[in-house]
C-alpha cells in the first residue's frame, strides 16, 4: 500500500517511504493532493526495462471505478488491495487496507461483468468483518495504544485469495511494527471468522535493531496460489534489511524473497529472489518520496508468477510494469540468512506490460490482480484494481486485459 502519516507514523529514518506507502494525506493535504492529480500527466520513465523476448502481452478490456468515498453496508469502500475471483459462487472479493481506523478491518463481495471491449461498473454485494481468533474485529492502532495487548493484533490487510471451493480465503497482514506484531498469513471463512495464522519462518520477524528482517510496511504485499490450491506463494514488497537496499532513481533494489508455504502442513517448502527495477521517474519537485516494490503477484500455471512492481514519485506519480518470471530457474534461498552476489540465482524477469504503456492506460496505485472468467473460446482475463488510499485525489480503478499467449495474433 501506499500509506500516510494519518495512518501510520513513520520512524523518523524512514518517514517518507511512510508518507508515500499510506495515503490519507491529512498532514498536508493540499499539496500532497496536488501531486497526486499530477499522475495524468505524461512522464518519462528513465528506469531501463528488462530484455523482453516474445512472451505474453496484454489487450485492454475497458476500464471502471468506484466513487471516492462510497459508502456501503456502514462502511467507506476505499483501500483496496487484494482482488480475487471465486469460481464456484461468481463472485469477487475485494481486500480493503483499512487498519480498523475508519471501520473495523474487512473485505467485499462483488459481481464484476466485462465483455471483449467494455469492463461493467463493479456492484458490491456483500461486507465481512475480518475476525481474530476470540471473535473480535482487529483493534485499530488507536484502541491498541488505549488498552495494550488487551486489544489485540493491529492487522494490514493486503492481499486475498480464494481457497478451492469459496468457502474460505488466504489474506496476508503486513503487520505492525510499532505495535509489535509481524508480518501475517491467516485463512477466514467467508463470513470473515477466523480458522488459522500459519506460522511463518524466523526470518519473517523484524529486527530492525540488528539490522536484520522485513522492513516496517515493506511485507507481505503479495499472494499467489498454485493452480492445485496446495502452494502459496508469499511475495514481500522489498528486501529484507540484511539483504540490500530499497530501489532509487539509479540502481534496481535487493533482492526482495517470494516464499513457497505448503498450505497443507504450514511448512515454507521453497524461497526464491526477486530484483525491482530502479525506481522508472524522477521527481518533479525538490523533495519527496522515489520508490518501486512488489505490490502483487499471480499464478500463471504450475512454474510461473506473474509479478507486479509498483512505483511512485512526488509530482510524477504511479507506474506499474507486469513481469513474468519462472521459479525453477531460481535458486533455492530459503536457508540463506543473507543475500549477496554470488550466493543465488535470482528470478530472470521478462515484460509483459507496462502501466502507462502501448494501448494501455494511465494507473493509479495498482496493488491488486486476478484472473477473471475467460473471454469465449477461453480467452484469459487479468483484472487490476488500484488502493485509493482513501484519498481524494485518487480513485479505485478497476482494468480488465486480456492476456495474450505468444501465439496469439
Amino acid at each position: 500500500m501506499i500509506p500516510s502519516g494519518a495512518h501510520r507514523p513513520a520512524s523518523r529514518p524512514r518517514a517518507w517511504w511512510a508518507v508515500a506507502r499510506r495515503a490519507s494525506w491529512a498532514v498536508v493535504p493540499v499539496l500532497l493532493a496536488a501531486c497526486a492529480r499530477q499522475t495524468v500527466l505524461p512522464a518519462q520513465d528513465t528506469a531501463p526495462l528488462a530484455a523482453r523476448p516474445p512472451g505474453p502481452e496484454l489487450r485492454l478490456i475497458g476500464t471502471a471505478k468506484l466513487p471516492h468515498g462510497l459508502e456501503f453496508l456502514g462502511s467507506t469502500v476505499g483501500g483496496i488491495s487484494g482482488i480475487d475471483y471465486d469460481p464456484v459462487q461468481d463472485r469477487w472479493v475485494l481486500l480493503s487496507d483499512d487498519r480498523s481506523a475508519l471501520q473495523p478491518a474487512r473485505f467485499y463481495t462483488a459481481r464484476l461483468r466485462y465483455g471483449d471491449g467494455a469492463l461493467a461498473t463493479p456492484q458490491l454485494t456483500g461486507m465481512a468483518t475480518l475476525r481474530q481468533p476470540d471473535g473480535r474485529p482487529f483493534a485499530s492502532r488507536l484502541q491498541s495504544f488505549r488498552e495494550g495487548p488487551a486489544a489485540g493484533e493491529v492487522a494490514d490487510p493486503e492481499a486475498v485469495r480464494w481457497l478451492p471451493g469459496g468457502t474460505s480465503l488466504l489474506w496476508t497482514s503486513e503487520g505492525d511494527f510499532a505495535r509489535g506484531f509481524g508480518p501475517a498469513l491467516r485463512e477466514t471463512r467467508a463470513d470473515g471468522a477466523a480458522v488459522r495464522q500459519y506460522a511463518l519462518p524466523a526470518g519473517f520477524e523484524p529486527r530492525p535493531a540488528e539490522g536484520r528482517g522485513p522492513r516496517a510496511n515493506a511485507t507481505l504485499e503479495g499472494l499467489a496460489l498454485s493452480p492445485d490450491g496446495r502452494t502459496a506463494w508469499l511475495a514481500m514488497e522489498a528486501a529484507w534489511r540484511q539483504d540490500g537496499p530499497l530501489p532509487t532513481t539509479k540502481a534496481p533494489g535487493g533482492p526482495l524473497r517470494i516464499t513457497a508455504l505448503d498450505l497443507a502442513s504450514g511448512r515454507a517448502v521453497r524461497q526464491i529472489a526477486y530484483v525491482p527495477d530502479a525506481v522508472p521517474r524522477e521527481r518533479r519537485i525538490p523533495w519527496g518520496p522515489r520508490l518501486n516494490g512488489v505490490s502483487e503477484i499471480l499464478a500463471d500455471g504450475p512454474h510461473h508468477l506473474l509479478v507486479l512492481e509498483r512505483a511512485y514519485s512526488a509530482g510524477a506519480g504511479f507506474s506499474s510494469r507486469l513481469y513474468r518470471i519462472d521459479t525453477r530457474a531460481a535458486s533455492d534461498t530459503l536457508g540463506l540468512d543473507r543475500l549477496v552476489p554470488g550466493n543465488h540465482t535470482p528470478a530472470a524477469k521478462a515484460l509483459v506490460a507496462s502501466f502507462p504503456g502501448p494501448g494501455l492506460p494511465e494507473a493509479d496505485n495498482l496493488e491488486a490482480m486476478a484472473w477473471g472468467p475467460p473471454l469465449p473460446g477461453g480467452r484469459r482475463v487479468i483484472v487490476f484494481a488500484s488502493d485509493d488510499n482513501f484519498n481524494p485525489a485518487q480513485t479505485t480503478q478497476f482494468i480488465a486485459a486480456e492476456y495474450l499467449e505468444p501465439d496469439v495474433p
